[in-house]
């Protein structure tokens, strides 16, 4: 006859991988819960105004379909913000070519501009000049110039709009006023505020030229 404890034994042992199957699933759900959690991806997480590249004296140019440059954007110093695909610029200088082949030029101590320079804002002894032309009827427009400490200007639609004070030049005259809207293409200059000008005499002018 067994003894008592041998027959426990064989009981127990008949039971053994019951038991260590429930010991190895009471793990794995103890892992599970208390395992942390994964961290979020960086496309989940929301855009920083962080530069993520930087350029040193350098030099953006845009070419038309017949290899004609159009427009050229220089600086210092440029910042990339990716969150708003924006380059701030130090130093800032902008030369761009309307259809018509008359120059645009524009400068400033700081530009905040869109990636091709189409668009830009101009802080800090900002400058847009318009060369003078020839027309084809003979007849001469004078060089316009837009100065300020902010400028808002897009070189595509050849607009320039300031709500601070500026200071415009056409030909010899000067305009100032408080605030300004000019659009070439529509042949509109708004001035307003409080507008003062100074008209030189035609031959005055014509002298200065």
């Amino acid at each position: 006859m067994r003894p008592p404890w041998r027959r426990g034994w064989e009981s127990f042992t008949i039971y053994l991988p019951v038991i260590l199957m429930g010991l190895m699933a009471l793990a794995s759900w103890w892992l599970v819960r208390n395992a942390p959690s994964a961290l979020p991806s960086a496309a989940a997480r929301a855009p920083v105004h962080e530069p993520d590249y930087f350029m040193k004296d350098f030099s953006v140019q845009n070419f038309d379909a017949a290899g004609r440059m159009t427009r050229q954007l220089q600086g210092q110093m440029a910042r990339h913000y990716p969150d708003t695909d924006t380059l701030e610029i130090d130093g800032v200088r902008i030369q761009a070519t309307g259809p018509d082949g008359r120059k645009t030029r524009a400068t400033a101590l700081r530009g905040l501009s869109n990636g091709d320079g189409s668009e830009v804002q101009l802080f800090g002894d900002a400058r847009v000049t318009r060369e003078a032309m020839q027309l084809p009827d003979g007849k001469r427009t004078p060089e316009l110039r837009f100065e300020g400490e902010f400028l808002h200007a897009w070189t595509n639609e050849e607009r320039v709009l300031s709500d601070k004070p500026v200071v415009l030049w056409r030909g010899s005259d000067r305009f100032t006023a408080n605030q300004l809207n000019y659009d070439h293409i529509d042949q509109v200059l708004q001035l307003e505020g409080r507008v003062r000008g100074v008209l030189q005499p035609a031959a005055a002018a014509a002298a200065g030229r």
